[in-house]
């Protein structure tokens, strides 16, 4: 056997198992949410990044193109979207401080 066929047998089970590795590595992990709240370590914790995709996926449902991350990103789309839904219970803690008094109406300050 030529030593470049040699070389090239070696590259090729270097590539195969280096695949192999990776793929036995663990895949989940993303953070995982269930609604306004991530979990961790098998615990709910509340979290913005958690209350924001929760925001976005509820905006989906009502039809609005939006993602997590313009939420997260955009104090204005965030706004916008909480002025839209803020009669929708399912987001009162993510549009908290939004101008939204839980009801859908801005807040009034005495």
């Amino acid at each position: 056997m030529p030593m470049c066929e040699i070389r090239y047998a070696m590259a090729m089970l270097l590539t195969v198992s280096s695949l192999v590795v990776v793929a036995a590595a663990p895949a989940d992990a993303r953070m995982r949410c269930d609604g306004n709240y991530q979990i961790i370590n098998g615990q709910p914790h509340a979290t913005p990044y958690c209350q924001d995709e929760n925001l976005a996926q509820v905006a989906r449902s009502y039809g609005l193109r939006v993602s997590g991350s313009a939420m997260r990103n955009s104090p204005s789309e965030k706004q916008r979207v909480c002025a839209f839904l803020g009669s929708d219970i399912r987001v009162r803690e993510a549009c908290h401080g939004y101008g939204q008094d839980g009801r859908g109406g801005p807040v009034l300050r005495f």
